[in-house]
């Protein structure tokens, strides 16, 4: 009998051994396969052991299935195993055997193994693989590690017998699709899954697998002598497998515990396994690549190279196993229709007209019916990547090509796509090719940059599809009126194209798109277009986030910059399509009203119609009269309130909310007690608060305080003195309980922020919000400006920070302290990161020391 605990400590010390292969930094790609094997190996021998030891005699066999059938064991993964019996035999009718089989796996955990164990006769392996896909897949891989041998080879031949090639293909193809989908279909998220996400080690299993089912080989190589795959393709194949399969068993040792996903902790640690290193400290280039960027672009390079030889590979498999009877329809001399898909006339069409490459896109976008290009194509566009030079980029015919898919006026974004996918985008354009893969570490963007600019790209052209209308009905209504959708989507393509080189991304950025446009023989008008929204894309953007649009002069700035109608409708369009790029939580339709205020107003001033603060503010009373009217609300009774209230409140409100602020308060003026009212907001999702109460110093930080400690975040604030003493503040909150509460949430903030404003006690503690994860990898460093307006009447405050819970409650209370009287608050929450402006006057501001003294606080509170 062997010691178990001996046992278990030599195969930890080996176990040991073997890893630190894995670990150290000298180990190449080449080597990884033959170290996950060596620990496969050991499994298998302390198995056999054990085995042994629990005294099988009849006629059992243990088999190894799933990834450790294959003979490739990482560190932290399940060893799975399958205890196959006989037909006759069964733990169920036989106590003694169950007794064996449970000791058995019992003293596998004791050895250490991390066991996944099933028990089954051949009958049951063959219903349960017959009944389960996923099931038939682990048994697909299964391999012999001790017992008997003749139980096994009569398995393997009913199961392999048993197999539908055609029904399994289709099964794993849909359980891709499904997998992907899960990942948004982009092997570019930030936090990718080396093994689950699309361009993946799953992806190369699934060519296995399926080739394996249908007899075409076991292994790459074999693929390679069926036809299936070219020479080289398996070594491209192997090499980026090899590179997966190195990450993958090093995330398992950075995490102690298996993780597949290179999560933001673990990449820059993982980045220096593989010898990135970090910036010396007195660097001062601005465009040096963090180490984790570096790590990720090679992890995205190697997925995209998966994906593309996945698509061709199963291209293929099908149609080995299902011949089209359909003969392929001719395109032009260059080209087929093969049951909706592109197909080259010949193998070398690439070779030997290298202009076919880009035409290929082009017949793809304007021929109706095609859905994408055949297994033949896409092989013959991989093997054409180095033609792709500065000859063919500079090659006239090529740059009319290019220009003629810009122009077309449907299938831009799946062209794109396709280039992107098939990396013909990234060298026909060499700026472009620098940002593939590329990650944004500023906790707004959840795409690389490549991914950000087909996103922007896809957003300009579903403003043109009449199917999308209901999606931004302004946005929809101007573009309908627009001439040149395809200046939009050349902007689109440049506006971010200059990430990563240090310098101001916009101002090189229009300097590349100047250059294409010159090349592609663009018109100077157009050229000049194209230029502006590249070099001014974040501009409309800051100015409605940031400023206050009730200012004239604001307005009238914005629209000297942006010169004409035509410029403005054009950036207005390309900005909401650029923040719905970004990420999926940025845009909400209070960035999307603010966005519309801006372009309505500045319209109005590029139109001749100078702001007149008078007429603005009586054609706002005489709408707001118009609609209490229509609420029955009692002749003058407006007068009260109104009379309190200055030019700054109609301004900043338009009609309706002045309606809804006079019915609820009007016949509350002067009463001396808070009165707080809510209702669902009109503009997209939560709540509009108005606030009414004597106005008190630290008014704004008391209901910041309690709308932290409620669980609200404040998207906008507004705050307003009445000439009577009283303040009168409205905000735009959100938050996760809506919209099925709304009504309850409505009648529990009127009630309860009315207490906390009414019992007037100290300000309550703030409480200190969980970071996230991403936050925690990426922190950004809090900057804090401070500085007169424009007029030098009043203070403009920005804070940037990471977002977490209660930061402005912090900020609220240090202002709170220094007797700030806050006019206006701008709350911009872009992903992870805030980009806060306050409007902000008291008499401390006039003295410089005071104002080092505040703004070293809010450091402090942003910290």
């Amino acid at each position: 009998m062997t010691d178990l605990q001996a046992l278990r400590s030599r195969y930890r010390a080996q176990k040991s051994t073997i890893l630190e292969a894995i670990a150290s930094p000298g180990t190449t790609t080449r080597g990884v396969r033959a170290t996950l094997g060596k620990l496969s190996a050991l499994a298998d021998g302390t198995l056999k052991i054990l085995w042994r030891q629990a005294g099988f005699t009849r006629p059992f066999a243990l088999i190894a299935v799933g990834g450790f059938g294959r003979g490739e064991l990482f560190p932290y993964s399940d060893v799975d195993v399958l205890v196959l019996l006989p037909n006759e035999h069964s733990p169920a009718n036989d106590a003694q055997l169950k007794t064996q089989i449970e000791g058995f796996i019992g003293s596998c955990w004791d050895a250490g193994l991390e066991i996944g164990s099933s028990v089954r006769t051949v009958a049951e392996c063959l219903e349960e693989a017959a009944r389960d896909v996923t099931v038939q897949t682990s048994l697909l891989e299964a391999r012999l590690i001790t017992g008997s041998a003749e139980l096994f080879a009569g398995f393997e031949r009913q199961f392999f017998s048993a197999i539908d090639p055609g029904a399994f293909f289709i099964a794993k193809t849909l359980e891709m699709r499904q997998r992907h989908s899960k990942f948004e279909d982009t092997p570019y998220a930030l936090e990718p899954n080396c093994k689950e996400s699309p361009g993946g080690l799953r992806d190369l299993q699934v060519i296995l697998w399926v080739a394996k089912a249908a007899g075409y080989g076991n292994d790459w190589d074999a693929l390679a002598k069926s036809g299936l795959a070219t020479a080289f393709e398996v070594q491209q194949i192997k090499h980026n497998e090899a590179v997966l399969r190195l990450i993958r068993a090093r995330l398992h040792l950075l995490a102690r515990r298996r993780e597949d996903r290179l999560v933001f902790d673990l990449q820059n640690a993982m980045a220096q396994s593989f010898g990135f290193e970090a910036p010396p400290d007195n660097t001062d280039n601005r465009a040096f690549v963090r180490p984790s960027e570096a790590l990720m672009k090679r992890y995205y390079w190697s997925a995209k190279a998966v994906t593309q030889l996945n698509q061709i590979l199963l291209l293929n498999i099908e149609e080995r196993l299902n011949p089209s009877t359909q003969a392929p329809q001719a395109i032009n001399a260059r080209f087929y229709d093969k049951a909706g898909l592109v197909e080259v006339a010949s193998d070398d069409l690439y070779q030997r007209e290298p202009h076919a490459i880009l035409e290929t896109f082009l017949i793809y976008q304007t021929t109706p019916g095609l859905k994408g290009l055949s297994a033949r194509t896409l092989r013959a566009l991989y093997n054409a990547r180095d033609l792709m030079n500065g000859k063919f980029r500079n090659d006239p015919v090529n740059r009319e090509t290019f220009k003629q898919i810009m122009l077309q006026r449907s299938g831009i974004t799946h062209a794109m796509r396709l280039m992107n996918q098939t990396s013909v985008l990234g060298r026909y354009l060499w700026a472009f090719r620098k940002i593939v893969g590329q990650m944004q570490h500023d906790l707004f963007h959840v795409y690389t940059v490549d991914q950000h600019i087909l996103m922007v790209l896809r957003n300009v052209r579903r403003f043109f599809i009449v199917e999308h209308a209901h999606e931004y009905p302004f946005c929809s209504q101007l573009a309908a009126g627009w001439d040149k959708p395809w200046i939009l989507y050349t902007a689109a393509l440049f506006h971010d194209i200059a990430k990563g080189r240090g310098g101001d991304h916009s101002e090189l950025g229009a300097v590349e798109a100047r250059r294409f446009c010159k090349q592609h023989a663009f018109s100077k008008e157009d050229t000049q277009l194209i230029e502006f929204i590249v070099h001014e894309h974040l501009t409309m953007s800051r100015v409605a986030q940031k400023s206050d649009l009730s200012d004239p002069d604001i307005v009238a700035a914005f629209a000297k910059r942006v010169g004409n109608e035509r410029y403005l409708t054009a950036l207005y369009l390309f900005t909401v399509a650029d923040i719905r790029g970004t990420s999926p939580k940025v845009w909400n339709a209070w960035k999307g009203k603010l966005l519309e205020d801006l372009y309505r107003l500045t319209l109005r001033v590029l139109g001749g119609h100078a702001a007149d603060p008078h007429d603005e503010v009586e054609a706002r009373k005489r709408d707001a009269l118009i609609m209490l009217a229509l609420h029955a609300q009692p002749f003058e009774a407006h007068k009260r309130l109104w009379e309190t209230l200055d030019v700054g409140y109609f301004l900043r409100h338009d009609a309706a909310d002045i309606a809804w602020h006079t019915r609820q308060l009007s016949r509350h003026v002067g009463a001396g007690k808070p009165i707080v009212r809510a209702r669902k907001s009109p503009v997209g999702e939560g709540l509009q608060v108005v606030v009414y109460t004597p106005d008190q110093p630290d008014l704004f930080a008391r209901i910041c305080g309690y709308f932290d400690q409620g669980g609200f975040s404040i998207l906008d604030a507004r705050v307003h003195t009445a000439n009577n003493g009283y303040a009168m503040d409205t905000f735009q909150v959100v938050t996760s309980a809506l919209p099925e509460h709304y009504r309850e949430l409505t009648s529990m903030v009127e009630s309860e922020l009315s207490r906390v404003l009414a019992e007037a006690g100290p300000l309550p503690p703030p409480s200190r919000g969980r970071v996230s994860r991403r936050v925690k990898s990426f922190p950004i460093t809090p900057r804090v400006t401070l500085r007169p307006d424009e007029k030098g009447q009043r203070w403009l405050l920005n804070i940037s920070a990471s977002d977490r819970v209660g930061l402005l409650y912090c900020v609220a209370r240090v202002l709170a302290r220094h007797k700030i009287n806050l006019q206006l608050a701008k709350i911009n929450t872009l992903g992870e990161r805030v980009d806060d402006t306050f409007l902000i006057e008291g008499p401390e501001l006039q003295h410089n020391r005071a104002q080092i003294e505040i703004e070293t606080e809010l450091m402090e509170a942003l910290a």
